[in-house]
């Protein structure tokens, strides 16, 4: 699915910038074209101009002869002026050849007046001449048609080597646009990429965590409505059953949590908050229940207050869910001890046990939704695999970091780094 869209991204990326480039060609060979042509024509038309102006008139009689034989169309004038002339022309007014220069042309001029674009002569069909047809007027008074032609080599030369350098060009460009096309596709198919892999596990995860306690209850109420069943069993099952559903609403609870606060906070949610006030709250509530739990407690916190930017219960519930953890898996007898140090530009909140341990190899996964080091016995202490990703989350929020040490057998310690603000009195 994600290679054919990042297949459809590529084409019409390479077709919208190719179609782009071949206009811009396009019009830039024609822009190249029409300005050469045009100063080529103002250079054959001044070299005309020049020509025409040395014309003499002579008189015969009453017969008209035009002579050119000491005008710049012989003359080394013309040859410096422009080299590619290959024929001029002269005619009388009434259209008839008077004189010429080059091949031997017509009797009559049969040409339209202005520019044309001709075939070359006899011993080079091939080549193509830029020709003007001009009147030549002195006094108000014609004096006949000059005709010249030059070669279009020098229009023509330079627009073939544009077209070869489009020709190869073009096509190269062509080629780098589509692996560009193809990169760009596969860098912004990247995080949806990622994100539908995350999609797809954390449904998968869900659903399998999901599927053990529906088949409890679906087992328990089938049991529960067998006959004969006794009040004391049907008492049981019920019993299971809520218990079992207060587990799914925990589990639920957990999975909107991640999915509500997928992302970055708006700047308006986090405000001014002591993270001593939220640790000694904590401490109060956490007393009581790990001395039930014959656990014993250490907290050990500075005075004053120290204020970091966030939000106060997000805060609070991620210190928590180091604080369940460690309970969970801190045998009877074992310690829990909850600390915060303070340095000059951050907060440092640890949550240490000697409970079990995680071994090495899984300190780098254990943050990950649903990751467990031991299912077994993650599930007889009654986890789920998210409340250690949660507290992630959470940190990564506001900005902090999180870290974990332990050794098995040994216990573990959980760091959480707040930057502070400036209003911190300590």
């Amino acid at each position: 699915m994600f290679e054919h869209s990042r297949l459809n991204l590529a084409w019409w990326f390479s077709l919208s910038m190719g179609s782009i480039l071949l206009v811009f060609s396009g019009i830039l060979y024609a822009w190249e074209a029409k300005d050469r042509l045009h100063f080529f024509d103002q250079g054959l038309y001044s070299t005309s101009q020049i020509i025409a102006s040395g014309v003499e008139e002579i008189i015969f009689g009453s017969q008209r002869r035009i002579d050119l034989e000491d005008s710049p169309l012989l003359g080394d004038d013309t040859i410096k002026l422009d080299a590619n002339i290959l024929f001029a022309r002269w005619y009388t007014p009434e259209k008839k050849l008077l004189q010429f220069m080059g091949d031997v042309p017509d009797p009559t001029l049969n040409s339209e007046l202005g520019f044309q674009t001709i075939q070359g002569p006899e011993s080079a069909p091939t080549e193509l001449l830029r020709q003007l047809t001009l009147p030549v007027y002195r006094d108000d008074r014609l004096l006949g048609y000059l005709q010249v032609a030059v070669s279009l080599d020098p229009v023509i030369i330079p627009l073939q080597q544009l077209r070869i350098f489009l020709g190869i060009g073009l096509p190269v460009t062509l080629a780098a646009i589509a692996g560009t096309g193809w990169f760009l596709g596969g860098k912004a198919m990247s995080p949806i990429r990622s994100a539908y892999q995350r999609l797809q596990q954390f449904t998968a995860d869900a659903s399998h965590e999901l599927r053990a306690p529906l088949a409890a209850i679906i087992s328990n109420a089938q049991l529960g409505l067998m006959e004969p069943t006794s009040p004391i069993e049907q008492t049981n099952c019920l019993k299971n059953i809520s218990s079992v559903g207060e587990s799914m609403s925990t589990l639920v609870g957990h999975l909107l949590f991640l999915a509500r606060h997928q992302g970055n906070f708006l700047s308006e949610v986090f405000q001014p908050t002591d993270v001593i006030s939220i640790l000694t709250a904590i401490e109060s509530n956490y007393a009581s229940y790990l001395a039930a739990q014959n656990l014993q407690f250490e907290c050990i916190l500075p005075n004053g207050s120290v204020i970091v930017q966030g939000e106060p219960e997000l805060l609070r519930q991620a210190i928590v869910n180091l604080l369940d953890n460690a309970c969970r898996y801190t045998p009877a007898g074992g310690m829990v001890r909850l600390k915060c140090q303070v340095f000059p530009r951050w907060v440092a909140i640890q949550v240490e046990d000697s409970g079990i341990g995680i071994p090495v190899a899984d300190l780098p996964y254990i943050f990950e939704r649903f990751y467990r080091v031991d299912r077994e016995r993650s599930r007889q202490a009654g986890g789920f695999g998210l409340g250690l990703a949660i507290a992630h989350q959470i940190i990564e929020l506001h900005g902090g970091q999180i870290e974990v040490s332990s050794q098995l057998q040994q216990g573990s310690q959980f760091e959480i780094w707040l930057s502070r603000t400036a209003d911190s009195r300590y």
